[in-house]
């Protein structure tokens, strides 16, 4: 069996000490391979915020393992894990997290310039995301010129140009009306099964799980349910702005 993408075996976090002391996750062990589509669901101060954390490499674990491709970054520094972060995850969050004052394809082009690569690769890769989402004919727009939809498939532009192993994101469709948000999930899922491109989406909405493949519930910091997603929607091309 080939590596996991993600490999995490009875994560425990842990806040708080004595009479305060509080588990987040609670033994937690979750295999994600390559390719899938996840959806994690549960309710508030279940523990799916704490997980995404954790896999996202932005908190660690109290106690487990976590191996991601393969690697076990229980040890590695805050550097190390940082590194990880711009070069292997994508991130999309509920409010977009563009720069007002700068183009949408500038906006895309911020995770290459912190990788350090040049201004003339960094462009061309950030108008072939842009293109990916349908947005090519906005590269020059600022987000305020754009519809909430717009700006959150520029943020999935930004998640992608990098090629991560995996993307991410919380509550994609929160700030959007029900058109814009089935617009995006249709995006995303036609990124997955066109490109393979795997995807971690924490939502409350059921309407939203509906487009992954697997599901994982999460209560009191435990898994309760993992399994496959039936039925799923129909994958259309994305054209609506």
């Amino acid at each position: 069996m080939s590596p996991a993408l993600v490999d995490m075996r009875d994560i425990r976090k842990i806040y708080g000490t004595g009479s305060a002391r509080f588990a987040a996750l609670d033994g937690v062990s979750v295999r994600i391979d390559p390719g899938e589509f996840v959806v994690v669901m549960g309710p508030s101060g279940s523990g799916k915020s704490t997980f995404m954390h954790i896999v996202g490499l932005l908190d660690r674990a109290t106690s487990g393992t976590y191996a991601f491709e393969g690697y076990d970054v229980g040890d590695l520094s805050a550097d190390e894990l940082a590194d990880i972060r711009s070069r292997r995850l994508g991130f999309v969050f509920q409010s977009y997290n563009l720069l007002a004052r700068t183009s949408a394809v500038e906006n895309v082009e911020l995770p290459m310039l912190y990788a350090g690569i040049h201004k003339a690769q960094r462009r061309t890769a950030a108008l072939e995301a842009l293109d990916a989402v349908g947005l090519r004919d906005v590269a020059n727009h600022l987000p305020n010129e754009l519809s909430g939809g717009q700006q959150q498939r520029v943020s999935i532009a930004r998640a992608l140009v990098n090629r991560p192993s995996l993307i991410m994101a919380d509550e994609p469709t929160g700030a959007l009306d029900s058109r814009s948000s089935r617009d995006v999930m249709e995006l995303l899922a036609r990124l997955n099964h066109e490109q393979g491109i795997t995807l971690l989406v924490v939502t409350h909405d059921a309407n939203v799980a509906a487009f992954g493949k697997r599901l994982i519930t999460f209560k009191d910091g435990r898994v309760i349910g993992d399994g496959a997603m039936t039925p799923q929607p129909t994958v259309q091309t994305v054209g609506a702005q």
